[in-house]
Formats: C-alpha cells, sequence, structure tokens
C-alpha cells in the first residue's frame, strides 16, 4: 500500500514490547487500520552490542574469551568458532586427536544445556498449556506445578550439559578451555568418572524429551499449519552427509531439497553469503548471494541441521530423525514449531556422543597442543552453535592485532526468517479481530520457536535511526524528532 494511502486510514501501532522469554531484548510491532487489517508486521531488535567494533586493535590470543561475553547462554559456541579461527592464525590446521575430542565434548555440552534452557523453560509452557492460555499460568512455574517431572527432567538436563562445560573450562559459564592450537588443561580420570554417573539417566531424559515433542507436534494440526514457511536450509555436514556440529562442509539446499551447494569449504563464505542492512533493527540481514536479496533467505538452527544430514551418527538420535523425516514423506519437514522437535532430537544426539567420547581412551590424553605453523594474517571458523551455524572472521596486522572482525550470527541467518514467520502468523490469527493478549502471545510463539539469542544477534553499528521525543506533564508529545540512518534530520512531531 503506498504512503499516500496509508495516510488516507487512521492507522494504530500495537507493540510487544518486549518480546518474552527469549535471549536478548526485541520487540514486534504491528501496523493495523480501524478494520484491524495489518499492514506491517516487524521484528525490531533494538539493542546494540558492537563486538565486531571494539575488539579491534586487541591481540589475536584474547579474542576467543572476550567474545564469549557476547552471551551468557551460548558462550562456549562463540568461544569455540572464535578459537577455529585463532588455530588458522597460527598456522594450525589440524589438532591433535585429545583435543580435537575434548573440543567437541565440550560442544556437545553446550549445545545440550542451551536447548534444555530454551525447550523446558521458556517454549515448553505455550506448548503444553496452549499459546492463548492464561498468561499468569503460561510460565515455567505452570510447568513445575502441572508436569513436574517435566519440569524437574529439564533442570538436570541442563545441569549435566553445564556439568561437562565445567569439567572442561574451570567453570560453567566464561571457563578458559582453548588455547590457539589446542586444549588447555587435560580431562582427569575423575572428572570423566563423576560425568559417566548420570549419562544413562541423560540419556533416557532426552528420549522422554523427543517423545513429548513428537506428540505435541503431531497430535495438532494447528502446530503443523503455524507460522509455516518454505525456504532453503543452510548447515555443516561431514564428508559423509552425516550431521555434524564442529566441522565440516557447508550445505545448502534449497526448499525442494535441491542441493545448491554441498560440501563447500566454509572459508569461502564471502562468496555463498551476503550481508544486508535495514534502518529499522541492529540485526543485519543475509542472504545467498546467488539467490538474491528478495529470495536469497534462509533457515539456520536444529530444523535445517535435522533437514539437511543424510544420517546421525548415534542410535537413538537416527531413529528419532527417522520419524521425524517421515512427517514430511521424505521431504523437508517445513513446520516452524517442528525447530523444538529437531532440537530435542540434537539433545539426545549430544546425549549418545557424550557418553561415546567418554569411553575413548583419547579423551584422557596429554597431548593436546599441535605445533604451530606459519601465522597467517586472516582466520575465520565455523561451527553449528545451538542456533544455527556461527560464522567467526577475522583479519590480524603484522603486530598480530585485529584489524577487522565480522560475525555472522545465527539469528541473524534467520532473521528475515523470522520476520516472515511473524508477518505470517498475524495474518492467521491477527488479521480483521479484536486484538488479545493471547493472540500477541501467538506472534512471541512464532519467534521463540527460533530460540533467538538477540543479544549475539546485534551488530550493525549506527545503522538504526533515533527519534527523541518531548513529553509535556500531561503526557501529551509535544515535539518529536527523528535522525536518520544517513545522517538525515527532520522533525516528526
Amino acid at each position: 500500500m503506498s504512503e499516500a494511502s496509508l495516510e488516507s486510514k487512521k492507522m494504530r501501532r500495537i507493540a510487544v514490547d518486549p518480546v518474552s522469554r527469549v535471549e536478548g531484548h526485541g520487540k514486534i510491532t504491528l501496523l493495523m487500520d480501524e478494520e484491524n487489517h495489518i499492514h506491517e508486521a516487524r521484528l525490531h531488535i533494538v539493542e546494540f552490542r558492537g563486538f565486531e567494533k571494539f575488539i579491534q586493535g586487541r591481540p589475536y590470543r584474547e579474542v576467543p574469551y572476550f567474545v564469549q561475553r557476547l552471551c551468557g547462554i551460548c558462550p562456549v559456541s562463540h568461544h569455540l568458532a572464535a578459537a577455529k579461527a585463532v588455530d588458522q592464525l597460527v598456522g594450525v590446521d589440524d589438532l591433535t586427536p585429545t583435543s580435537l575430542k575434548l573440543r567437541q565434548l565440550l560442544h556437545f555440552g553446550q549445545t545440550m544445556q542451551s536447548h534444555a534452557l530454551h525447550f523446558f523453560h521458556l517454549s515448553s509452557p505455550d506448548l503444553l498449556f496452549g499459546f492463548g492460555s492464561d498468561m499468569k499460568h503460561r510460565n515455567i512455574v505452570g510447568v513445575i506445578e502441572d508436569y513436574p517431572e517435566i519440569a524437574i527432567q529439564g533442570v538436570k538436563i541442563r545441569k549435566y550439559g553445564q556439568q561437562v562445560i565445567a569439567a572442561i573450562a574451570g567453570k560453567r559459564i566464561h571457563g578458559a578451555a582453548t588455547v590457539p592450537g589446542g586444549m588447555n588443561k587435560p580431562l582427569t580420570i575423575n572428572e570423566r568418572d563423576a560425568l559417566l554417573v548420570d549419562i544413562a539417566d541423560v540419556i533416557r531424559w532426552s528420549q522422554d524429551a523427543v517423545a513429548l515433542n513428537e506428540t505435541i507436534h503431531c497430535s495438532d494440526q494447528e502446530h503443523r499449519d503455524f507460522g509455516t514457511l518454505r525456504t532453503p536450509f543452510m548447515s555443516l555436514v561431514d564428508p559423509s552427509g552425516n550431521l555434524e556440529m564442529y566441522h565440516g562442509g557447508l550445505r545448502v539446499r534449497m526448499a525442494d531439497g535441491a542441493a545448491l551447494v554441498d560440501q563447500f569449504d566454509y572459508r569461502g563464505y564471502t562468496e555463498l553469503v551476503r550481508e544486508e542492512i535495514r534502518p529499522w533493527s541492529y540485526m543485519k540481514f543475509p542472504y545467498l548471494q546467488s539467490l538474491g536479496k528478495e529470495q536469497g533467505w534462509y533457515r539456520v538452527g536444529p530444523l535445517a541441521r535435522v533437514n539437511n544430514c543424510d544420517a546421525i551418527t548415534t542410535p537413538l538420535a537416527e531413529s528419532a530423525r527417522q520419524r521425524f523425516k517421515s512427517l514430511g514423506g521424505g521431504a523437508f519437514v517445513q513446520d516452524t514449531l517442528a525447530y523444538h522437535w529437531a532440537r530435542m532430537i540434537e539433545v539426545l544426539h549430544c546425549a549418545e556422543s557424550i557418553e561415546r567420547l567418554l569411553h575413548d581412551p583419547e579423551i584422557l590424553g596429554t597431548d593436546l597442543q599441535a605445533p604451530l605453523g606459519e601465522k597467517r594474517s586472516e582466520g575465520i571458523g565455523v561451527i553449528e552453535a545451538p542456533r544455527g551455524t556461527l560464522f567467526h572472521h577475522y583479519k590480524i596486522d603484522e603486530d598480530g592485532l585485529i584489524e577487522k572482525a565480522n560475525l555472522i550470527v545465527s539469528t541473524t541467518s534467520n532473521n528475515q526468517a523470522m520476520n516472515e514467520s511473524v508477518r505470517t502468523v498475524a495474518n492467521q490469527y491477527i488479521e480483521g479481530n479484536e486484538v488479545t493478549e493471547g493472540l500477541l502471545n501467538h506472534l512471541e510463539v512464532a519467534v521463540r520457536a527460533y530460540d533467538p539469542c538477540l543479544s549475539c544477534a546485534t551488530h550493525a553499528l549506527g545503522k538504526m535511526p533515533l527519534e527523541v521525543e518531548l513529553v509535556g506533564i500531561d503526557g501529551q508529545v509535544i515535539d518529536a524528532v527523528r535522525k536518520g540512518s544517513d545522517g538525515s534530520f527532520d522533525r516528526i512531531g
């Protein structure tokens, strides 16, 4: 609709501010006319972090520890992605077997605890009680009251993931695990044995979580139809096409399953992905260069990984993947809420993988650092973080100081998809209806499906317009001005 047409109608803006039960700060806005017809629906990221800018000039060795402070939920993901980039800077292409397995073990613990937090604490109230249920009960306290066994299992799975992290990194949050080309300490026999005590229970609880999500998703057609999109998917896979979380080649498949790229060397990601800036959000909008800005947006994360891989290397998770894939009749499962089901399949895979690694004799090895090679001026580290494919790219000068940094965080890659899901759900449920809290929560449910980490994803320095309002003591706006993202300045009041 043209601006003239919009001006001829009496428009109102409705904001869900903040979006609740997500990591970080964001809001959703709807632009509606008098008949409650929706003309615009957007997810805005309203906080700014700026890590790409302020780590410039710092020694490259500090970066894996600095970037952990992006987030308290997924610090290990940033730590490991940056560590992989630093390995390249010091000329290390292959870690020692023990160092590689310790990093993998650490990564599985991180993914497990993050997925457990998101599903059990943040999303399960919507799925167990209903999207429009009483908000006073639609929370983790309500889950504890009505489903105590589910709540307790969620707490224990997350606690176990954190114990894995602490054993390797020294503490559960913002630990010190890696050094350039390796790891800084071995796993002791006592630490290994302590982790083995509960692993069988963790596997069983993870199976229960998969079964719960399968039942929830398949028993209600509303979940199948809710905000469903048809998109390409991006993820890492190993050389055989299996699910891979720590290291592999990039695979991008179109919505119909056709391969766009496969086993793509992630160090050439700039040939594959471009980033767009929009003036109303601090979060960038990545897209696949070959498809262009309009058609090239894609999705990452558990739904992408479980759809994209040819198999999962642990038996219980692979069995669960087969049941998941049957939902799509062999084609991609595009249901947005199927993210939760895929997320729990990955928790089960993490639990099985942790058990396997704990029984591997090399996990107790002491050869922790590979020989350093010829220093390089550029390093690119990519892993599958809990929320999806995570890129860390650094360039250094002759003194080893960071000259340039670029991060494409998982949530950033899902940015356009989250906006499209918000728009789709708004049209499904709110278009033409009286707006209620329950209906607005449907929009939050769509965003929560992606498990966004909004703190991690905000890097676009100086691109968001600034608005200032002068409000009188009677609450009326006296004057308002805006400074645009292009430096323009105008009065809007």
